[in-house]
């Protein structure tokens, strides 16, 4: 159980932190409501205004923060005339604390793939 909404380590900044793949419930909540609180959010990520864009270009180095909401894997590089190589890096540790202080907890006993 993570918060919806989770206060940044580095900058302390309040963050989305929402991922439909992994978020099954908002917990508070009735399942009908969750669903329409989800799917609202879920929009929202994907929207111009809310996303980073980054030009490829041979030699290009990016980061990205999967420490708030979901990262979109670029769609538009077709045009490109050499590989794009990525390599993910996973910073173990790091728990996620809510606005109210509150950190992640480990769920037992959850059905699998349900969201």
């Amino acid at each position: 159980m993570h918060p919806l909404v989770r206060v940044h380590p580095e900058t302390g900044e309040r963050v989305l932190f929402v991922n439909g793949y992994y978020l099954e419930q908002i917990t508070g909540v009735s399942r009908p409501e969750s669903r329409a609180l989800l799917d609202m959010l879920l929009e929202q990520t994907v929207r111009p205004e809310y996303t980073v864009r980054f030009r490829w270009e041979p030699g290009s180095v990016a980061f990205w923060d999967n420490r708030a909401t979901i990262h979109l894997a670029p769609s538009d590089n077709a045009h490109l005339d050499f590989p794009r190589i990525m390599h993910r890096v996973m910073l173990s540790g790091d728990v996620p604390v809510g606005v109210d202080g509150r950190p992640s907890e480990p769920l037992v006993g959850t059905e699998p793939g349900r969201w």
